[in-house]
Order: structure tokens, then C-alpha cells, then sequence
């Protein structure tokens, strides 16, 4: 099956609280981490990735895909056509937060396959890499890469996504932590 990506001008990114179903992705890769009391699974798809976050009966869902991909629209929570750079956050009931960092960069072609070499070296010793297929336009073919970094009360995922017919990287950072603690607790 070939997997190429969509055009990078079709992307969105957007947050639900709830869970969606798996069939409406086409996962490439995926980890599931568990850290004290909260659990997520961390999916490469064809568009980008796709983040579920569950604590404490609560479920946040974070989808970077196109814009054609059909997501539905309850309990969305933060939507955002993926250009230029953005920071949005979320507080949910019982302290719970979510904080998001993204941007897309079109850079020169010559940063671009640095990068994206980069990437691909970084991946193979660490992280979850998937290498697309070339569009057939230029030879070598898309990169997602993604980074987890668990604490017992946050989670942060870094991911990266390459667009090689536009030169362009997709780039976030999501953090979800747990609500704090009162004071004089220790986890």
C-alpha cells in the first residue's frame, strides 16, 4: 500500500475530550505508555499523528491530519488550520491541563534534506520513525518522527513531520499534566 502524505496546506490540528474511533486512521506506527495514573497512545497516521490521553475516566484526544479527513465535531475543543506557529491550552474539570506548541516552517530546500536526514538518523536510535513513500515528484519520501517523554505527572510529545514537495516541517509539542497536588502531598 503506498502511503504518501496530503498537501501540507490541507492540515489541521484539533483536540477532543473524548476518544475517536481508530478505524477513521490509518496508523503507521504506534506506542502506548503508561506513567502513574494516567495512560496514552501515540499513533503515526498517514497525515500526521494521533495522541489519546486517558486519566481518571477523562479522555483527551489530540489529531494532527487533513483537513479533508473526516473528524467529528462533538466535544472538539481546539481546532486550527496548521500554518504559521500557534500556543493554545486547555483546563479540563479536576485540574487536569493540556498546553500545545505548533508551527509550520517552510524553510529552503537545502535546510529541508538536512533536516529531514537528520531526522532520519535521530529516529533509528530513538523515538517512533515512519518513512513514507516519494509522491513520485521528488525522490525521497516524507518523515514522521515522534518523541515521548513520560513524568510521573505530565506527559510531553514532540512531533515532526516532513512535507517534501513543499519543503515544509510540521512541528509540536503538546504537554498533558495531571492536576497538582495539594500542598504538603508527595506523589
Amino acid at each position: 500500500m503506498l502511503t504518501v502524505r496530503p498537501k501540507v496546506a490541507e492540515l489541521v490540528f484539533r483536540l477532543y475530550g473524548r476518544p475517536l474511533h481508530p478505524e477513521l486512521f490509518e496508523v503507521h506506527a504506534s506506542r502506548t505508555v503508561q506513567r502513574g495514573k494516567y495512560e496514552a497512545k501515540v499513533d503515526i497516521t498517514s497525515a500526521g499523528h494521533v495522541v489519546t490521553w486517558r486519566y481518571g475516566g477523562m479522555t483527551l484526544t489530540e489529531v494532527a491530519a487533513s483537513a479533508q479527513h473526516p473528524l467529528p465535531e462533538r466535544r472538539r475543543l481546539i481546532s486550527y488550520r496548521l500554518k504559521g506557529s500557534r500556543s493554545d491550552g486547555v483546563e479540563c474539570r479536576g485540574g487536569v491541563s493540556y498546553q500545545v506548541d505548533f508551527q509550520l516552517e517552510p524553510v529552503e530546500p537545502e535546510i529541508f534534506w538536512l533536516f529531514q536526514e537528520e531526522l532520519a538518523f535521530d529516529g533509528e536510535r530513538q523515538g517512533m520513525l515512519h518513512k513514507f513513500d516519494s509522491s513520485g515528484r521528488i525522490a525521497l519520501g516524507a518523515l514522521s518522527y515522534i518523541h515521548v517523554e513520560t513524568r510521573n505527572r505530565s506527559l510531553m510529545v514532540q512531533a515532526f513531520h516532513t512535507f517534501p514537495d513543499d519543503y515544509a516541517i510540521v512541528k509540536s509539542q503538546s504537554v498533558f499534566r495531571l492536576p497538582a497536588l495539594p500542598p504538603g502531598h508527595v506523589a
